[in-house]
């Protein structure tokens, strides 16, 4: 029984030291989000804001279909969630683009989701695919 409270007692302070941590920036920046970002946006409407974070516009149509072919063809589990692998794609693209100085690993790190696991090597051929279709080097 005294374990029990302890460990709800710890469990609590932990939870609310968090929460009392994560507040103060979470509030912060969605403040400057919301200030900042449009009410209303469409993807076509998404070219300026994206231009700013680095992030090229979300592809549609065979484009996006040659993102996912090219994410598939690494580990065509993750392409089970296409929303979260153009998200991946994205913000991949925002990272070879800026100047990533390991770009691979970060590619291994940012597809490893819902149980997957990608090494460096992975991560290489992915940017690869993604440099032949949604964020060519310039």
């Amino acid at each position: 029984m005294r374990i029990r409270t302890t460990t709800a007692a710890i469990a609590a302070v932990l939870a609310f030291a968090v929460v009392g941590c994560s507040s103060d920036s979470d509030s912060e920046a969605d403040t400057t989000t919301r200030s900042s970002a449009p009410e209303a946006s469409s993807h076509a409407d998404d070219g300026g804001s994206a231009k700013d974070t680095g992030l090229p516009p979300e592809p549609t149509g065979a484009e996006r279909d040659a993102v996912l072919a090219a994410v598939m063809d690494v580990n065509s589990n993750l392409t089970h969630d296409e929303d979260k692998a153009i998200d991946a794609a994205r913000n991949q693209c925002a990272a070879l683009d800026g100047g990533a100085t390991n770009a691979d690993r970060t590619a291994a790190q940012r597809f490893s989701y819902d149980g997957i696991t990608l090494t460096d090597d992975d991560g290489s051929h992915i940017n690869i695919g993604l440099r032949k279709t949604l964020c060519p080097a310039s």
